[in-house]
């Protein structure tokens, strides 16, 4: 098994079935909830918003497949957006999102960023707690239904975060038991 990150495009043929689960997953975890067609997230922002030097997009391959991966765009001149975290359905629970997760923040970091910022659906459990145990400050409330605010925004100081130890994922303490 041999993993790496290759930085890229959404475009990219590797990347399509990503995309693809993704943007099934919106539809199906919102439909037309915000008054959009199902899926409308997903062609919000063109392929170019994802490329250097303001943002990038990373893949994370397993023999060559794309099993996980993730963008960011420039938010403002200081802050980095998190965008198209995803991971293929059959290589979950893995610690894998958290890799994609730090990659991006640290390829953030080497483009100038100082902050990430992002947001996920209230009908994403596992993407809230993702980023609150991987650091990111909730700019909500997480005592409140999370379905009042729609969207919940998170915050991370890239500074911060550089000197704080990395947790291992699952997949590292597995191997190493």
């Amino acid at each position: 098994m041999s993993d790496q990150f290759l930085y890229t495009t959404p475009l990219d043929p590797l990347a399509e079935p990503l995309v693809e689960q993704l943007t099934w997953e919106y539809a199906t975890r919102y439909g037309t909830y915000f008054g959009e067609a199902p899926g409308a997230e997903m062609s919000r922002y063109p392929a170019s918003l994802f490329a250097p030097p303001e943002g990038n997009f990373v893949l994370l391959l397993r023999d060559g497949r794309a099993i996980a991966g993730g963008a960011f765009k420039r938010y403002d001149a200081q802050t980095a957006e998190l965008k198209r975290m995803w991971t293929d359905t059959a290589f979950r629970r893995q610690g894998l999102a958290r890799r994609v997760v730090e990659e991006l923040e640290a390829q953030a970091a080497r483009q100038g960023y100082g902050k990430i910022f992002l947001t996920t659906g209230f009908r994403q459990p596992e993407a809230r707690e993702l980023y609150l145990n991987t650091g990111y400050t909730p700019l909500f409330d997480p005592a409140v239904d999370p379905e009042i605010y729609k969207k919940l925004a998170f915050e991370k100081d890239l500074a911060v975060a550089a000197h704080l130890p990395r947790q291992p994922d699952l997949a590292t303490l597995l191997s190493s038991a």
